[in-house]
């Protein structure tokens, strides 16, 4: 097994590891809609903040020689479900072929850490 920090990566809110890996799968945690550059500054509207959280994402599965190619199962939380769930699914849906699209859990959550509107994790696949 091995425990993955990227060091351009996202600044953790809590103490964990960017990634862990086992037996060819890489576990991504969940990824919040800051940026590195600007820890715990958010941008307004579900859009934005799902397009950063994808960055952010990115950013872990290409420190690790992958892609959102190799993701195979994502989960999506959101604070504001019934308000935000179409508008960030326009945003999650450009990021993905459709006819590769990852297998996917959304719930709505009662919060988040820096009071996001959305949080993503993802398993990918070496």
């Amino acid at each position: 097994m091995q425990f993955h920090m990227i060091a351009d990566g996202p600044k953790p809110v809590a103490p964990f590891s960017h990634a862990v890996e086992t037996d060819g799968f890489v576990f991504v945690t969940g990824q919040m809609p800051d940026t590195p550059a600007n820890p715990g500054v958010l941008p307004e509207g579900i859009e934005e903040q799902t397009r950063n959280v994808m960055a952010n994402l990115t950013t872990v599965l290409t420190g690790l020689g992958l892609g959102l190619a190799d993701v195979v199962m994502v989960r999506i939380y959101l604070t504001a479900f019934k308000e935000d769930y179409g508008r960030m699914n326009e945003v999650y849906r450009s990021y993905f072929p459709p006819d590769r699209l990852p297998a996917r859990t959304c719930v709505g959550v009662t919060g988040l850490a820096y009071d996001a509107r959305i949080e993503i994790d993802l398993v990918a696949r070496r």
